[in-house]
Parts: structure tokens; C-alpha cells; sequence
């Protein structure tokens, strides 16, 4: 499996005033933010493709590191809505692992996260998916990736996605990006003669990934896949 070596390996062990982001554990020693249960049960987790069913027009094919659930979902959650913005570190390599997956071998790459809207960035003090890619880009980058980022899109205010159903997810999402003013050559500079990498941290539906795609293909740039931490597991009703 294509792998970014020692994304895990040398990230060395601190003692924190923190429970554990995978098991909420406390007073334990912490490795980055994990319990050492819980940092070997995230060592384990191997990224692969998935594909929501059904999957909306123009989704690129996307990769995840596992499903949204047990260690994983905890330590997103902590991550994005319990301040634990250290834990951007570790997430940011782990998701490198799922960039170096699904495009295979070291080869330039363009970094494009998903666009936060301003509302979200204020309630979690950053923008938390800026900061995964950036630790991404630093760990491809260390392991002899050519590696560029771009953030040509903002993201318009809108409904929390977690009140609407699939067909108001889509809606909602189509209407949601725009192209920066002035982005587009620099955007096209980037992307020559890369592979184009939709980052984003969660996966449920497809139609966030498919719509950015879709902006960016309207103005001439192609993703050629997505990297996600986490894709979430429908069950048939």
C-alpha cells in the first residue's frame, strides 16, 4: 500500500493536561493527544475508497481513513467542537496518509481543503481544515512530496447541514461556494501538472465534495480526487 513513511513513528510522546481525544480517558499518558490504547487503534486503521450510495453527479472519486466511528469520530469531535486544536497535528498526518493513498506514488500534488464559512470558523476559533492541510502539506512535503496549497473558493453562509436531508444537503451545498475574486490564474498556475487533492474532514453524503468539484471544474480546474479522515456509514432505513 503507498504509504507516507513514519507519519505516525516519530511523533513523540507528551504528557498533557488533557483526556484522551479517542476515549476521553483521564490522567493517563497521552501520545499526541491519544491514550496508547487508542493511538494503536488509529496506527491500525488503513485508508481505502468509499463511495456514498447513492452518489451525487460529479462526486471524484474519494478515499477515506476509516469510517466515522469509536477512537476516529471522538478524536474529530474533539478536534472541531471541544477545542482541542493540538489534535491538528496528528490529524493532519494521518491525513496525509490518505492523500498518499489515493494518488498512489509521490508525485506533485495541489492541496485544495474545503472552504470554511465564517460562521464556523468563529465558533471553533480557526479554521480547523486549513490547519489539517497545512500539517498535511508539512508531512508529504518532508517525505519528498512536491506539494502546493491553494484556497481559491469561500464558502457563502448556510444551513447546518445536520438539519437537512439529502436532496436539502445537495441543494444547499450547490449554492454554497464561490470563486475568490482574482483567484483563477493563480489557481491555474498551481494546478499545472499536478494531481488536484479535495481535502476535506468528513464524508457523509458526497454533495459538499461534489459541489466544490463542480466550481472548480466550471472555471477549468479538475479534481481528481478527494482525501478524507472520515466517511460516514449510512444505514438503510
Amino acid at each position: 500500500m503507498p504509504t507516507v513513511t513514519g507519519l505516525w513513528a516519530d511523533l513523540v510522546d507528551l504528557v498533557l493536561p488533557a483526556a484522551c481525544a479517542g476515549c476521553r480517558a483521564e490522567r493517563v499518558t497521552l501520545r499526541y493527544g491519544f491514550c496508547p490504547s487508542c493511538a494503536d487503534v488509529v496506527q491500525q486503521i488503513r485508508p481505502g475508497p468509499v463511495r456514498p450510495d447513492p452518489a451525487p453527479p460529479g462526486l471524484p472519486p474519494c478515499f477515506a481513513l476509516g469510517p466515522y466511528a469509536g477512537v476516529l469520530r471522538e478524536a474529530l469531535l474533539s478536534y472541531k467542537e471541544r477545542g482541542r486544536h493540538g489534535l491538528a497535528r496528528p490529524l493532519g498526518a494521518l491525513l496525509a496518509e490518505v492523500v498518499a493513498t489515493a494518488v498512489g506514488t509521490p508525485r506533485p500534488v495541489l492541496l485544495v481543503p474545503v472552504p470554511t464559512t465564517a460562521q464556523a470558523v468563529r465558533a471553533r476559533h480557526g479554521d480547523h481544515l486549513r490547519r489539517l492541510c497545512g500539517y498535511a502539506a508539512d508531512r508529504l512535503t518532508r517525505a519528498g512530496w512536491p506539494v502546493a496549497v491553494a484556497r481559491p473558493l469561500r464558502a457563502l453562509p448556510r444551513a447546518d447541514s445536520t438539519t437537512l436531508d439529502q436532496a436539502g444537503r445537495a441543494a444547499a451545498a450547490l449554492a454554497a461556494f464561490r470563486l475568490r475574486p482574482g483567484r483563477l490564474p493563480a489557481l491555474t498556475r498551481a494546478g499545472h501538472g499536478r494531481t488536484v487533492v479535495l481535502l476535506d474532514d468528513i464524508v457523509t453524503t458526497g454533495a459538499t465534495l461534489a459541489a466544490v468539484s463542480g466550481t472548480l471544474a466550471a472555471v477549468g480546474s479538475r479534481v481528481d480526487v478527494a482525501a478524507v479522515l472520515a466517511a460516514t456509514e449510512r444505514r438503510q432505513r
